[in-house]
């Protein structure tokens, strides 16, 4: 072979190196984009393209693609979906957002080898013998802010409770761990549908029943509309409502006007949160999309940055799966709730704060954070997790 034909094959052989190198990750971002519940995949699916954007379209400095597919809010729809994206090479999964599709989506991602890093949902089945190396979770697990409720309702003295939620894992696992803390007595467990918007029946019942409060837990359009059905029912006057904040979020603190007035949430984060950190992303957020991020939006931040810390120790080889593992379970990254770590079964270990909605000086509603509640939350299905290293 000459000199030159040498070099030529030298120079294209580093070319196509180069362009092979420069090949993005594949972020498979399955999440729910129609139904009432459209808007929480909206916050998720945007939080996560700001951190994309901020990074120059990269994590941790590596180039990233973000394959987006709507599930519609059914299981079947996601399954279908992670199907297509396994078959395709994909080998990073987020952007779940209800537990039911959750359920649909983790055996098989987990089960090809590729990770699955859940944004939203933490339901129990998956925290403790069913856990699995690949399966992380940035949010929290599913009991979390239920077992904190459950304090803030026996600190403001609240002894005979109505609670409800929807009839699906996550709503069970809302019921389970309000009732692991709460101290008094529990009068009816009243499970809605999931997509419900009519909540008359139930409201009735909460009547006869003359509870001290109700803990109730309806995420997104249905939130939506039990908050103003029991504000037009006059309920809200004579039967206060305690919440986790995740079934009163910006988005649906908008659309039911003042009937979250005085209502109490738990959370790992407001928007309220006094941190440089916390208040730079609200901005930036703000800036780029016109409107004030949920807490979906903030988890998902937070899970971008977090996939980011795990490219940036293997350069963006996800082949090198043993690598990527240690350094999620690192956590090296700076989130904007403050502490985060992880326990044995790779769900975090966090603070929760009790909020609660007050007017602000414009008169608008807005959360205000009475004090921290918990610290150091550690959810009870760790210890079943007997994780492979």
């Amino acid at each position: 072979m000459s000199k030159q034909i040498a070099i030529g094959c030298g120079i294209a052989l580093a070319a196509w190196a180069s362009a092979f190198a420069a090949e993005p990750v594949k972020i498979g971002f399955i999440t729910t984009l129609s139904t009432p519940a459209g808007y929480i995949g909206e916050d998720e699916r945007d939080g996560f393209r700001l951190a994309v954007t901020q990074g120059g379209g990269k994590l941790g400095g590596v180039p990233v693609e973000l394959v987006v597919e709507d599930d519609g809010l059914k299981p079947a729809n996601a399954k279908q979906a992670a199907d297509r994206m396994v078959q395709s090479g994909i080998k990073l999964y987020t952007g779940v957002n209800f537990s039911n599709v959750l359920a649909a989506v983790v055996p098989g991602v987990v089960k090809s080898g590729a990770f699955y890093i859940s944004l939203n949902p933490g339901p129990s089945v998956f925290a403790g013998e069913r856990c699995d190396p690949n399966y992380f979770v940035s949010s929290y697990q599913n009991d979390a802010f239920h077992t904190a409720d459950g304090v803030a309702a026996n600190e403001r003295g609240f002894k005979r409770v109505v609670v409800l939620a929807p009839n699906y894992q996550a709503g069970r696992d809302a019921i389970a761990g309000f009732r692991k803390t709460f101290k008094g007595e529990v009068l009816a467990e009243i499970y809605t549908k999931l997509d419900q918007s009519d909540f008359s029946v139930e409201l009735a019942r909460v009547r006869s029943l003359h509870p001290d409060a109700i803990y109730q837990f309806h995420p997104g359009g249905a939130g939506i509309n039990f908050a103003k059905q029991y504000a037009a029912a006059g309920l809200s006057k004579s039967i206060p409502m305690v919440m986790p904040g995740f079934s009163m979020d910006g988005r649906m603190l908008a659309a039911t006007g003042n009937a979250a007035e005085g209502v109490y949430t738990v959370g790992i984060w407001s928007v309220a949160m006094d941190s440089a950190v916390s208040r730079q992303f609200v901005q930036d957020f703000n800036k780029a999309y016109g409107r004030i991020p949920t807490d979906y939006a903030m988890q998902s931040y937070d899970t971008a940055l977090w996939i980011a810390s795990g490219l940036k120790a293997v350069n963006g080889d996800l082949a090198n799966a043993d690598a990527f593992r240690a350094a999620l379970r690192k956590a090296d990254f700076t989130s904007l709730r403050g502490k985060f770590r992880l326990n044995t079964n790779q769900h975090p270990i966090q603070d929760l704060y009790l909020m609660r909605f007050e007017k602000a000086a414009g008169g608008e509603l807005a959360p205000k954070v009475v004090r921290k509640i918990v610290s150091d939350d550690k959810d009870s299905y760790a210890p079943s997790c007997k994780m492979p290293s």
